[in-house]
């Protein structure tokens, strides 16, 4: 059940911390995932947004879907998810306090996976041979998150963000002694324009992100994690003013998953921001139901 932990890593962006994405499943392989995570400090849906001492309490539940398949004889997967939030956001808006209580669902994600060196399409006797002697593995992603959520362009605060993302990345497996890999990701963000944004169109520069991951698995299933990222860029552009929001942001977290009853597995995350440029300064938990079918 390795490659269920990438279904799902919490809301935002670059913030995302995602360790075993790139760790290959046999061909067939389903999985559904009911997760819900909880999201406090400085988090906004949307990081354009012109507050200032931001004190959010954010819920968010998804449901979530993995498929394992072949693609030119290389384990490809592909991701869908969908998340749902509800929360209050805090602030200082133009030097007056407001609050502001919203609920709705979020951007829907679509993710393709596809391992490139080191993880051919294999059946389950292959997979277990390669959890037993891993080698390296070299693999690469595409995410699109589609304008679907709820947005009013009346309010600021809204669930969805009314513009199209997509993430490039690579990831590199190493296996440091059989139990014991070290995961490198490294990816680029680029932002659609949002047209209907309250306060004129808004552009936003893309996000260079990184992530550094340390796997320890225990048994078949059973494994635990400490993950590390950086972030910069996301430089946005309102009404033609250029804001001074350049981020330059790391987040430091840990991962447990714990498979019971053969083909079901229980995800226990959290994070946290330890240098913060500007926003994301958030403590994040999560809790995740995955289930297995072949």
């Amino acid at each position: 059940m390795s490659a269920l932990c990438a279904l799902w890593a919490g809301s935002g962006a670059a913030q995302d911390l995602t360790p075993r994405f790139y760790w290959p499943a046999p061909k067939g392989t389903k999985v559904a995932v009911v997760g819900y995570s909880y999201s406090s400090g400085d988090v906004l849906m949307d990081r354009s947004l012109p507050l200032y001492g931001v004190d959010s309490k954010i819920n968010t539940a998804v449901l979530g879907y993995l498929r394992t398949f072949n693609l030119f004889g290389r384990t490809t997967n592909v991701v869908l998810e969908l998340p749902y939030s509800w929360g209050t956001t805090k602030g200082v808006l133009s030097e007056e306090r407001a609050q502001r209580d919203f609920t709705g669902f979020n951007d829907i994600g679509v993710s393709v996976a596809v391992n490139l060196l080191g993880a051919p399409t294999m059946d389950l006797a292959g997979f277990q041979k390669l959890r037993a002697n891993p080698h390296p593995i070299l693999g690469a992603s595409l995410k699109v998150l589609a304008p679907t959520g709820h947005y009013n362009p009346n309010r600021l605060i809204n669930a969805g963000v009314n513009r199209w993302a997509v993430k490039a990345e690579l990831g590199y497996i190493i296996p440091l002694r059989p139990r014991w890999l070290l995961e490198v990701e490294a990816g680029v963000w680029f932002f659609g324009d949002d047209p209907d944004y309250i306060m004129g169109i808004r552009k936003q520069e893309g996000i260079i992100a990184a992530e550094v991951h340390l796997v320890r698995r225990f048994k078949p299933g059973f494994w635990a994690s400490l993950e590390l990222n950086y972030y910069t860029g996301g430089r946005q552009n309102i009404g033609g003013n250029q804001l001074a929001d350049l981020q330059r942001n790391s987040r430091i977290g840990g991962t447990v998953v714990v498979p019971f009853k053969g083909r079901h597995a229980v995800k226990f995350g959290y994070s946290r921001g330890i240098v913060t440029e500007f926003g994301t300064d958030f403590h994040q938990l999560l809790v995740t139901y995955q289930v297995l079918f072949r």
